[in-house]
């Protein structure tokens, strides 16, 4: 039997427009809506980031963070 799908959380949070501009893609393309698809990309999380991948792309955009910042 599947789960029940309940928003039993809400936060709120600050993204970068790029980041926020994806996200609406990926929702709009998956035909979710942004909280669903970050509900979807987190429950997932595993399956959908390459493992080898995300600690070199986390420490870029640390990097880049500060000046982002600006």
């Amino acid at each position: 039997m599947p789960k029940r799908f309940r928003l039993t959380r809400r936060f709120s949070t600050a993204m970068t427009e790029d980041g926020f501009r994806r996200l609406k893609k990926f929702s709009s393309d998956a035909g979710l809506d942004e909280g669903e698809a970050l509900s979807f990309l987190f429950e997932n999380f595993d399956s959908v980031t390459d493992s080898e991948n995300l600690p070199h792309r986390l420490r870029l955009f640390n990097a880049e963070l500060e000046a982002r910042k600006r």
